[in-house]
C-alpha cells in the first residue's frame, strides 16, 4: 500500500513467524534485546496473535474539534488489513461513542462525557485482556488513555505493576488545579499514577495507580510551568526533546525501556502523534514545532517491538480535518505496525 512521498515506504521481507502451541510472535534479537523463544515469563505482543482493535471517537477532552474521527483515519489508512498481513488475528470491536450531553466544571472542561467515555473504554479493554487479546486503542483525543492504562494496570495487578511509556510533545500532568486550560486531555498520565483527578480513573473498580519509578515520559518539549513542577515532585521519569537532540533516539529509548520494563509485567505504549514535528504530522489539534521525526518515531516503537514487553497500546490525537490526504493517519497505522512487530528486513 501506498503510504506518503514524505518517508520511505518499507516492504515485508518475509512476515514474523507464527510458532505452535501458545500464540507467540518471534521476533529474534534486535537492538540488543536478546529473548528466547521459550520464555513463557513474559507477557508481552508478542506472545499473542490476536488483536482488539478499540476506537473511541471523543474530542470532548481537547480544545479542538475533529480527533472523534482519528479511529477513522486510522482504519481508512489500511491497520486493520495490515495487521492481518503480519498473521494476526484482528477482532475490531468498533467505536465507543461518548454521551451527547454532561457537565462541565471551569478547571475540568466536559468531565461528565470523558469520564463516562473512559468508564466504557475500561470495561472493554478490561474485557480484552481477560480474552487473552492485545488492545489496541485508536483515540479520539489523549484524555482516553486513563481509561486503557487503568484498565491494563488492574488486569495485571495480582502479578505486578505495568511500565507505561508516554510519548508525547506534552506532559498529559494537570490536575484540575494546575491546569490552565481545563482540558482534560491534558491530565490522564497523571491520573492514572495517583497524581490527577480520581474521578477518571476510579469506576468503582479501585483503581490500581501505576507508580511513577515504572513511568517515562518521551519527547516533550510544551509542559505548563505547573505541571513541570508537578511531575518532578512525583519522581517522574522525563526525557524531553533536548536528551533526544543529545543523545538520540535509540539510547533514550533504550533507558526508557529499561526503566518502565525491569522489575514490571510489561509495558503499555501510550503514543500521541503531536510529538512528531508537523512537517511530518499535520493532522493534530495541538502541534508543537520541533518534535521528533518520524524516523525517529519509527525508531522508538521499533525498539519496543524488539523489546518484547509491549502489552497494549494507545495511538491518539489524530485529526483529519486538520491533515493533509490523511498524510497523518496512514503515518499511525505505520507506527502501529512496527509497534507490532513488523519486519522490514
Amino acid at each position: 500500500m501506498l503510504l506518503c512521498t514524505f518517508y520511505s515506504i518499507y516492504v515485508f521481507k518475509e512476515k514474523p513467524q507464527l510458532s505452535s502451541g501458545p500464540a507467540r510472535i518471534v521476533l529474534g534479537t534486535a537492538f540488543g534485546y536478546h529473548f528466547s523463544k521459550g520464555d513463557d515469563s513474559m507477557h508481552n505482543l508478542n506472545t499473542k496473535k490476536d488483536i482488539d482493535l478499540i476506537g473511541v471517537q471523543i474530542d470532548f477532552g481537547a480544545s479542538e474539534k475533529g480527533v472523534a474521527m482519528g479511529p477513522l483515519a486510522i482504519r481508512y489508512a489500511g491497520v486493520r488489513e495490515d495487521l492481518r498481513r503480519m498473521g494476526y488475528t484482528v477482532r475490531d470491536k468498533g467505536d465507543i461513542i461518548p454521551p451527547p450531553d454532561g457537565m462541565s466544571l471551569r478547571h475540568m472542561i466536559r468531565f461528565e462525557q470523558v469520564n463516562a467515555t473512559n468508564r466504557q473504554l475500561y470495561n472493554t479493554v478490561y474485557e480484552t485482556l481477560s480474552d487473552g487479546h492485545f488492545p489496541l486503542v485508536l483515540g479520539g483525543d489523549h484524555s482516553i488513555a486513563a481509561g486503557s492504562v487503568s484498565a491494563v494496570a488492574k488486569h495485571y495487578e495480582p502479578e505486578g505493576e505495568i511500565g507505561v511509556i508516554w510519548i508525547d510533545a506534552h506532559g498529559d500532568w494537570n490536575d484540575d488545579k494546575s491546569t490552565l486550560s481545563g482540558n482534560m486531555h491534558g491530565m490522564p498520565y497523571s491520573a492514572v499514577c495517583g497524581w490527577g483527578p480520581a474521578s477518571m480513573v476510579d469506576f468503582g473498580q479501585t483503581p490500581h495507580y501505576v507508580p511513577t519509578a515504572h513511568c517515562v515520559q518521551v519527547g516533550g518539549h510544551d509542559f505548563d510551568e505547573p505541571e513541570a513542577a508537578r511531575m518532578k515532585e512525583a519522581g517522574m521519569n522525563v526525557f524531553p526533546m533536548g536528551d533526544i537532540d543529545r543523545r538520540g533516539m535509540y539510547e533514550v529509548m533504550k533507558d526508557a525501556i529499561k526503566i518502565a520494563g525491569e522489575g514490571t509485567v510489561g509495558i503499555h505504549l501510550s503514543f500521541d502523534v503531536d510529538a512528531i514535528t508537523p512537517e511530518y504530522a499535520p493532522g493534530t489539534g495541538t502541534p508543537v514545532p520541533d518534535g521528533i521525526t518520524a524516523r525517529e518515531a519509527f525508531l522508538a516503537v521499533e525498539m519496543l517491538a524488539a523489546s518484547g514487553k509491549l502489552l497494549s497500546m494507545d495511538l491518539v490525537e489524530v485529526n483529519p480535518i486538520l491533515d493533509e490526504r490523511n498524510k497523518t493517519g496512514l503515518l499511525a497505522s505505520e507506527l502501529i505496525q512496527l509497534a507490532l512487530g513488523k519486519i522490514v528486513y
